[in-house]
């Protein structure tokens, strides 16, 4: 009978995959990367850092205008002799017509714009690192939440498996009941672990659920409540990481620690870019232009002018009242900058050393509760013949039930834990995006 339970629940199985989308890792991977939207507005955000990183947007190219004007002028003049009665011209418009090309252009400026230049390339290149971790954020997310969607789904399996335990339990309880062999009690005991059994089952059926939605979620999905499937059937585990090579990746690739590597050398400009103003400015400015006057009265009637004019500036800032301040707090952020970097280190280290010391517990607690299992199965099975034997009174043929279900949900959290252990610390080390293969 047992068997035949089982071959039930497996075609209802296979007859619920049928209508759900069966997804592999890799899959919800590839389409959460295109269509997630932290991701696509965090590529937008290192779109904008790379086009600022051109020589223009730091000063380093001459600036071009071409301008064109017209000025009208009506004025009259009084005149006062020295001899005679003063005279009055009457009002006369004076005009002026120009247009020309203008040229302006700073040469040196204490190598600030060499400064901002190199700046913005450390910009554009924490755009790209900045794009990375929430890649890499992203990809961990997904990643835990498809095992999860994997622990629930088998945990759904064994508590629909428990329902069918209870529903035969109750059959034969019921049966026997009626020909005199158990009591009354036999049965109503059977019956409320039967309703226990099919209400835990159905709370179970929401948490599978909202795994299914967080993971349409994460795919930036539509429709958030498209039933969804995992492609695998169990929670395999890593069991081959090794400490050394996590901690040298981790101080190699980690995409925090370069963030914050950068986050120093931007400082370090900021503070060579403060003291470029301790060097003089040279400025360079040219043009090229026609100017046409027109007088109203009086001799010439006009005159123009066409041509080029060329001129250099060369200036020394030699007090504001600011510079001594602004040199000073930019040498305080690259301390700053440095003790992050040091402090985000040493958090680092504690985290890996955190989920490497649960790692190997949870390793060995999967092959203890491995073998917990085995002998729960080994007892339900000769529980279940003594109580087809009437030798068994219910309560023990329940326990050993819940014996064997506990050992499964131990060993499905073991394996499930161990999984995150190795999410994080794969993440940590700056590895995580060995998910995508």
């Amino acid at each position: 009978m047992r068997y035949i339970l089982s071959a039930i629940l497996l075609l209802v199985s296979i007859t619920n995959l049928s209508a759900q989308k069966v997804l592999s890792l890799k899959e919800c991977l590839e389409t959460g990367l295109q269509n997630n939207y932290d991701l696509l507005i965090v590529r937008n955000e290192q779109q904008i850092a790379d086009n600022n990183a051109t020589r223009a947007n730091a000063g380093m190219l001459p600036t071009l205008d071409l301008s064109a004007g017209y000025n009208g002028t009506a004025k009259s003049t009084t005149t006062y002799p020295r001899e005679g009665d003063s005279y009055t011209d009457a009002a006369a418009y004076d005009q002026t017509v120009d247009v020309g090309v203008s040229l302006g252009w700073t040469i040196f400026n204490g190598f600030k714009m060499q400064t901002n230049f190199k700046r913005l390339q450390e910009l554009k290149t924490l755009g790209i690192l900045r794009t990375r971790l929430e890649v890499e954020d992203f990809v961990a997310s997904l990643t835990a939440e498809y095992y999860n969607l994997i622990q629930q789904t088998l945990r759904l399996k064994n508590y629909r498996y428990a329902v069918a335990l209870s529903r035969e339990r109750l059959r034969i309880t019921e049966a026997r009941y009626r020909i005199g062999d158990f009591s009354r009690l036999d049965w109503l005991q059977a019956r409320v672990d039967f309703n226990a059994d099919s209400s835990q089952y159905m709370t179970q059926q929401e948490l599978v659920t909202a795994s299914r939605i967080r993971i349409n979620e994460l795919m930036a999905n539509k429709d958030v409540t498209e039933r969804c499937f995992a492609r695998d059937s169990v929670i395999e585990v890593n069991a081959e990481l090794k400490w050394d090579e996590l901690e040298a990746s981790m101080n190699e690739s980690n995409s925090e620690l370069l963030i914050a590597a950068r986050n120093t050398n931007i400082s370090e400009l900021d503070l060579k870019a403060a003291k470029s103003r301790n060097y003089p400015y040279l400025n360079l400015s040219a043009g090229y232009g026609y100017t046409r006057n027109l007088y109203g009265k009086n001799d010439p009637m006009g005159r123009g002018t066409l041509g080029p004019n060329v001129g250099l500036k060369l200036g020394f800032n030699i007090f504001d009242g600011n510079r001594r301040r602004e040199q000073n707090n930019a040498r305080i952020e690259v301390e700053n900058a440095q003790y992050t970097q040091e402090q985000l280190h040493q958090s680092l280290m504690a985290d890996l050393a955190t989920f490497w010391q649960a790692y190997t517990n949870n390793l060995e607690v999967i092959k203890l509760e491995q073998q917990n299992l085995i002998a729960a199965k080994e007892n339900y099975e000769i529980a279940m013949e003594r109580y087809l034997l009437g030798d068994l009174p219910g309560i023990e043929m329940r326990e050993a039930q819940k014996s064997l279900l506990d050992a499964e949900e131990r060993i499905l959290t073991a394996e499930y834990n161990t999984k995150l252990c190795e999410i994080s610390l794969m993440q940590i080390s700056g590895n995580v995006l060995e998910y995508m293969k």
